[in-house]
């Protein structure tokens, strides 16, 4: 299986690029937050004195709790992307009698191979960050001048053992249905979509549902002296409702398409409905292209949101570190964090669901539409994608700020900043819409007849 794999890999590799750079980035971070640990923990108890605040430790341990799960978000989904473009392979293994246990070798020895690839790289990046960080909390007298980030190895091993075990135990669930179904329609269902989604992914989205309702509840709940908390609560049940939005996505996508279908219908008769019927044909796809433009604003909203609630508190009101300079820097910078990450995870989605059409697009020009047709068609599934993404992280970020605003003012309704979240909404469609665009556009490219057959790929 190993050749397999590694051939697969050399075959494929614009399928595994995506997952590399999550695993980067993944790698990057842990082992980032890893060495600011490790250099608390390494400095002589006068020296971490010599600071104000909550101290480096507390510092990265609150930073980096979101950084990290945003970031295995991100693996598990290029990964899932990854095994998604070699299905029909895995279909035709299955075909030749490899069982099931040789499948998921395969998909597990891709992984093992990527995240070694990997892990330099984001040994050198998360250390060269972490020194930098270091500095600007230095400079900001956040943390003492003679604390040092330690020589010690084990903040890289950790994250590459992080990754790698995120990474198999994904594999395994991503490998789980195409080995389990019998040969003949393993190798059907690579061509096909199923209609309904699955019971145990519903019951677990509800799972997801319910645990970020109660963590949005917990803040809302925190008295005003404890507001790093409850920021805290707050953006994590952002998280988790952004969890629940990807496993009931299938479902939301369709209601949501089906809804702006209707006007989009009317005012692009020809390309809107090919297109509205492709989106609501193809739900799952659909939901794996708005979840990361939801990850995207959902994180970014409820961030900027918060800050500007607690900017904006009643002036009798105790200050804590969420008002503070230095904590406003701290946001802003884990804001920048999570957007690079959405961002990546955004491209690398649109990129892939976008690129695994092109048997389709070549068929629809076989049966006589043109190439500007499909741009059109291209251009309103592009839009309404982009729609559905912000509608859903806007709900999400929506419902995070107002727990948030709760247990800063008395109020569930926050302080939104008009401009900034103009331009996050912005920044979605901008990422979205041409991504989607240039790789439509190279995916049309080449003899319709060739593509159809496979020979294109």
């Amino acid at each position: 299986m190993v050749p397999i794999a590694l051939g697969q890999m050399r075959r494929r590799p614009a399928a595994f690029v995506g997952l590399a750079v999550a695993l980067f980035l993944a790698m990057a971070t842990v082992t980032m937050f890893g060495s600011l640990f490790a250099a608390d923990l390494a400095a002589p108890a006068a020296v971490r004195k010599g600071a104000d605040g909550p101290g480096l430790k507390v510092i990265a341990g609150a930073f980096g709790e979101i950084a990290v799960l945003v970031a295995f978000f991100v693996v598990v989904n290029a990964l899932g992307f990854a095994l998604r473009q070699q299905h029909r392979e895995l279909a035709l293994l299955r075909t030749v009698a490899a069982t099931p246990r040789q499948a998921r070798r395969l998909v597990r020895g891709q992984v093992v191979a990527t995240t070694l690839l990997t892990a330099v790289p984001g040994w050198v990046a998360g250390a060269v960050a972490a020194r930098r960080f270091l500095a600007e909390l230095q400079h900001r007298g956040m943390a003492a001048p003679g604390v040092r980030i330690p020589g010690t190895p084990v903040p890289m091993l950790v994250a590459s053992a992080a990754a790698l075990a995120v990474g198999l135990t994904a594999s395994a669930l991503a490998a789980r249905r195409i080995s389990r179904i019998a040969p003949a329609a393993a190798l059907t269902a690579s061509a096909t979509e199923q209609g309904r989604t699955g019971a145990a992914r519903l019951v677990a989205g509800a799972g997801a549902l319910v645990g970020g309702g109660l963590l949005l509840r917990l803040a809302a709940t925190r008295p005003a002296q404890e507001l790093d908390k409850a920021g805290q609560a707050a953006l994590l049940g952002s998280l988790v409702l952004l969890v629940a939005v990807a496993l009931a996505g299938p479902l939301a996508a369709r209601v949501l398409a089906a809804v702006l279908g209707v006007p989009v219908r009317v005012l692009t008769p020809g390309a809107g409905w090919l297109a509205d019927a492709n989106l609501r044909g193809y739900a799952r796809r659909l939901s794996s292209a708005v979840v990361p433009v939801a990850l995207l604003v959902g994180l970014s909203g409820t961030m900027t949101i918060m800050t500007a609630t607690a900017g904006h508190r009643p002036s009798g009101a105790t200050a804590t570190g969420v008002t503070s300079a230095t904590d406003v820097w701290l946001r802003q910078a884990e804001l920048a964090l999570l957007i690079c990450f959405a961002a990546v995870s955004t491209l690398n989605t649109l990129v892939a669901v976008t690129a695994e059409r092109r048997r389709e697009f070549a068929l629809l020009r076989l049966v006589g539409a043109t190439r500007a047709q499909l741009v059109r068609m291209l251009s309103v599934e592009a839009v309404l994608t982009a729609v559905v993404g912000v509608l859903l992280g806007a709900a999400v970020a929506g419902a995070a700020s107002a727990a948030f605003s709760r247990a800063a003012t008395g109020s569930a309704v926050p302080t939104v900043p008009v401009a900034a979240c103009g331009w996050i909404v912005v920044g979605a469609a901008v990422l979205t819409v041409p991504g989607i665009l240039a790789t439509g556009l190279r995916a049309v490219r080449g003899p319709a007849a060739e593509l159809v057959s496979g020979g294109g790929e």
